[in-house]
């Protein structure tokens, strides 16, 4: 065939079209048609069309399989999510629910089902006297975690402190009175005892290996009346140092929603134990997400010393009692004679031995303790917690208008 396309006089290709030059002639359209040959028209087969269709048929099928590998490996393969099943826990780490998130092994049913039984909700009355002598009956709410099949409960110590009467009831609705065995208010932990067998304990866990982020379902009876309820979330912080009621306490923080009532109730790991006895929640229109609770760890070795010995060893005492009044002094004044009028901190009874021997009184208001000034009881308790047994101080009291000082060692704490 001849080649039509351009060349200049040396001979060489130009790709930018024809060239009127040295060794070219010019030659009309119909010229060139006259010389193209009439193309050829293609006949296929049936078999040959048959053919092409199967291969059409084939690379189709395999386009779609690859489609469907490309997005599995992109969105995951997932079949029962597709036809409504709830996703297998393990089965990926898409995170797709909050027990995938958190690595739990179990999922929030089966922790609940697992550890539903071991909680109980536990109800107290006190007898309160008011200023005039006149006597009724105050009823409190909290919840408790069962340790021994034989009716142990481990609660805390602000749920049934000063109660005359406690009752527990437990999962399947029966109801038991509670005798209280030991308490720490150090601690806050306290530990009942029921006349039952054959009950489900709780399985302990290990509060020192906890994570943040770790799954957290606390288990209780919220505004003591709503017993049972389950609340699940996250581990939101460890070690969380807090003084609650003077005492300087190091906690879990739970985004677990906690209320009033959950108080002594359990919060349970990815694996149905037992990490932590809810404790207290922050408060305030604007606070939401904060519970905390006492490590097990620390919470199950109060609770042994309490069983074995009624108190734990080691914490220091001043062997004294105290009453508050901020309200003038009047109602203080009728029972104890005259202070004068003050507003603060009073020494109700002095039962400690150092304590006796120093020559303090009932009466007595603590003006200060080693030269700080003090008000509260809430205060006194922050400084003596700081101190060890055998520890040296000094209190700055006010006596009948007068201000003097009093040295006394500090004591064993052996009762609540």
């Amino acid at each position: 065939m001849n080649d039509y396309r351009g060349k200049d006089s040396s001979g060489h290709n130009d790709n930018l079209g024809y060239h009127y030059g040295e060794g070219f002639s010019m030659r009309s359209v119909e010229d060139y048609r006259k010389q193209r040959k009439p193309s050829q028209p293609i006949n296929l087969t049936r078999k040959s069309l048959a053919l092409i269709i199967v291969l059409c048929l084939v690379v189709s099928a395999l386009a779609g399989f690859g489609g469907a590998a490309i997005g599995n490996s992109i969105f995951g393969n997932d079949s029962s999510a597709s036809q409504g099943s709830p996703k297998k826990i393990g089965a990926s780490n898409s995170g797709y629910t909050l027990e995938d998130a958190t690595g739990s092994n179990m999922t929030v049913q089966e922790i609940t089902a697992a550890a539903k039984s071991s909680v109980v909700e536990i109800k107290t009355e006190s007898v309160t006297s008011d200023v005039w002598m006149q006597q009724y009956v105050t009823e409190g709410a909290g919840s408790g975690v069962i340790i021994s099949e034989d009716g142990y409960i481990l609660t805390n110590n602000h749920v049934i402190t000063g109660a005359g009467k406690i009752t527990v009831t437990t999962s399947d609705g029966r109801e038991h009175e509670a005798k209280l065995i030991g308490a720490d208010s150090m601690t806050d932990v306290a530990v009942l005892k029921v006349d039952a067998n054959n009950l489900t304990p709780a399985t302990y866990g290990n509060s020192d290996q906890l994570a943040v982020g770790d799954l957290a379902v606390a288990i209780g009876n919220p505004l003591g009346e709503l017993g049972g309820t389950v609340t699940a979330g996250i581990i939101s912080a460890l070690d969380r140092e807090l003084v609650i009621d003077g005492q300087t306490m190091n906690l879990l923080q739970t985004d677990s929603s906690i209320n009033p009532g959950n108080s002594g109730g359990g919060l349970f790991n990815g694996d149905g134990q037992l990490i932590g006895i809810v404790v207290a929640k922050s408060s305030g229109s604007d606070v939401e997400g904060l519970g905390f609770a006492i490590p097990i760890n620390t919470a199950a070795d109060v609770a042994q010393q309490l069983m074995d010995k009624g108190f734990v060893s080691g914490q220091p005492s001043t062997g004294m009692t105290y009453t508050e009044e901020s309200s003038g002094g009047d109602s203080f004044d009728m029972f104890f004679g005259g202070g004068g009028g003050y507003s603060g901190l009073y020494i109700y009874s002095v039962d400690g031995k150092n304590a006796k021997k120093a020559g303090f009184k009932s009466g007595d208001q603590v003006y200060a303790v080693d030269d700080v000034v003090i008000s509260t009881f809430e205060e006194l308790s922050s400084i003596i917690t700081a101190h060890d047994v055998g520890d040296k101080i000094t209190y700055t009291i006010v006596r009948n208008g007068r201000t003097m000082d009093i040295s006394f060692r500090l004591e064993e704490k052996t009762a609540n």
